[in-house]
């Protein structure tokens, strides 16, 4: 059953047009992957579909809503997460706080003061963060954290509103072989057992072709090929695209 329905997206800036028409889905419990070169529209369709950019035209439909034009707020209310490419927490305070704001954020009680916000949801962010492997680190101050403990930190962050969606843009930016797929094997077992939609970009083709459902690649705001990690190694066009060449992607390639 589709879940997000992408149909004709489109967003211009000045002459060019960063997304063009593109139309594609994402099942429900589907590990999509959205990949292409720079400049192929990738950042622009995630921004329109999280609310950050309003498109020119066309629709997004999550759960049969058109949710196109929404600020983030609202598209998070209505069960969409997102990480960054850049992760970053709150370095004043501590791991465990860090997720508690989420939480309260996502109870609607950030603007009640009559109880101290020290004290609320504890409980729920330390389980979130035994589930990321980050419990031990609760009231370590987040600025003492090594970049790929952050990456964790901000994926326990994402689960606190209960996305129906999660989307990740560079999940692994800025780690070694080991972290990354170390972090997308966890992302893919909590999102697995929570039967959670996660739409990711990713630079590194071995996190692609071995984790990914299925790869939607997208170039000069086109969406050019749709399917298997095995259909889109052996796409002409792709390679093409990619490589200039008849050049295959090969196997463990980032």
């Amino acid at each position: 059953m589709t879940l997000l329905a992408v149909r004709a997206l489109t967003k211009a800036f000045g002459g060019v047009r960063a997304a063009n028409e593109v139309s594609f889905d994402i099942a429900r419990g589907e590990f999509l992957a959205l990949i292409g070169p720079n400049g192929a529209g990738k950042s622009t369709c995630f921004n329109m579909i999280n609310g950050q950019l309003v498109p020119d035209s066309g629709k997004i439909l999550l759960d049969g809503e058109d949710i196109a034009g929404l600020a983030p707020r609202e598209v998070w209310r209505r069960g969409v997460g997102r990480t960054f490419q850049v992760a970053a927490t709150f370095a004043s305070m501590t791991v465990v706080e860090n997720v508690q704001m989420a939480l309260i954020s996502h109870a609607g009680e950030t603007y009640r003061v009559w109880r101290p916000a020290a004290s609320r949801h504890r409980a729920r962010a330390l389980d979130l963060l035994a589930q990321v492997g980050m419990r031990e680190a609760a009231d370590r101050p987040s600025r003492e954290l090594a970049y790929g403990d952050v990456k964790r930190i901000e994926l326990a962050i994402a689960l606190a509103n209960e996305p129906k969606l999660l989307l990740m843009d560079e999940p692994t930016a800025g780690m070694g072989p080991g972290e990354r797929n170390e972090l997308i094997a966890l992302v893919k077992r909590l999102v697995v057992e929570r039967g959670i939609s996660v739409l990711f970009t990713e630079h590194s083709m071995d996190v692609v072709f071995a984790y990914a459902d299925r790869i939607v690649v997208l170039a000069r705001g086109r969406l050019i090929a749709d399917g298997s990690a095995d259909a889109i190694r052996e796409d002409a066009q792709v390679r093409e695209v990619y490589f200039g060449t008849g050049k295959t992607f090969a196997r463990g390639t980032s």
